[in-house]
């Protein structure tokens, strides 16, 4: 389970998140939608610990993320899928895959790599296993990016705009796979635009505004017609959204 209470961050004398209380229970699938500038991407950032809490607490299992020893422990349950890949450019397809869940969780490499191989096939990139990134194409490197968090066999997934550098057919055969995986009972975090992916695949929507969640509701509630239970901000949101 993830718990969030009264969660702040600051950059500088900038507060991003002022006082985030979110739980998030095992098997559940979330989005976080807002704005530009509301806070999406720094939350995620503090749930994988690469940003550090300026007040409140963030526990994942019982494991607080502000602690060095447990964020060590959290960094092997949660598998963090990043906007722009964060491929290792040295590497092969393959060897991005399996260098973690055999360096870190010490796992035979042939059992890693049978299960790189199976992800491939998963994404319809099993013939790139050879390639490094630099002969891929952004949507490619996204795949390849989920695939290497897949392999760490998470409980939590989380997602950063994972759709962004795709094309509108990898995206659903990107969304194909996800939703597999969320029957299969991973937790997973979205953060996105992607309104039609936010309907498609979450069971519940969290929408923040400057810093602060004004909405956590179930998708059908947020998506309905009164939008968001009448709330005027998240309307003109969604309207925006749906224009673009």
């Amino acid at each position: 389970m993830i718990e969030i209470d009264q969660l702040h961050k600051k950059f500088g004398d900038t507060e991003v998140l002022k006082g985030i209380s979110l739980t998030i229970a095992p098997g559940e699938v979330v989005s976080i939608l807002g704005a530009s500038g509301s806070g999406k991407s720094t939350l995620m950032r503090c749930m994988n610990g690469l940003a550090g809490l300026n007040g409140g607490s963030l526990l994942i299992d019982g494991l607080d993320v502000s602690k060095p020893r447990e964020l060590r422990e959290i960094r092997k349950r949660c598998a963090t899928v990043f906007q722009h890949f964060n491929l290792y450019p040295h590497l092969s397809v393959l060897e991005n895959i399996t260098l973690a869940p055999i360096d870190v969780l010490g796992r035979k490499k042939a059992e890693v790599e049978a299960e790189a191989f199976a992800l491939l096939k998963q994404v319809g990139l099993a013939d790139r296993a050879d390639a490094y990134p630099g002969q891929l194409s952004g949507g490619q490197k996204q795949r390849i990016g989920i695939c290497r968090a897949l392999a760490m066999q998470p409980r939590y997934l989380l997602l950063d705009e994972v759709t962004s550098a795709l094309d509108p057919e990898m995206t659903g055969e990107v969304l194909d796979v996800l939703a597999a995986l969320a029957r299969s009972g991973t937790t997973m975090i979205f953060v996105t635009h992607e309104i039609a992916f936010a309907r498609e695949i979450s069971s519940r929507i969290v929408f923040l505004d400057d810093g602060v969640v004004r909405a956590d509701m179930p998708t059908d509630r947020f998506f309905a017609e009164d939008g968001g239970y009448g709330d005027e901000r998240i309307a003109r949101f969604l309207a925006k959204m749906r224009n673009k």
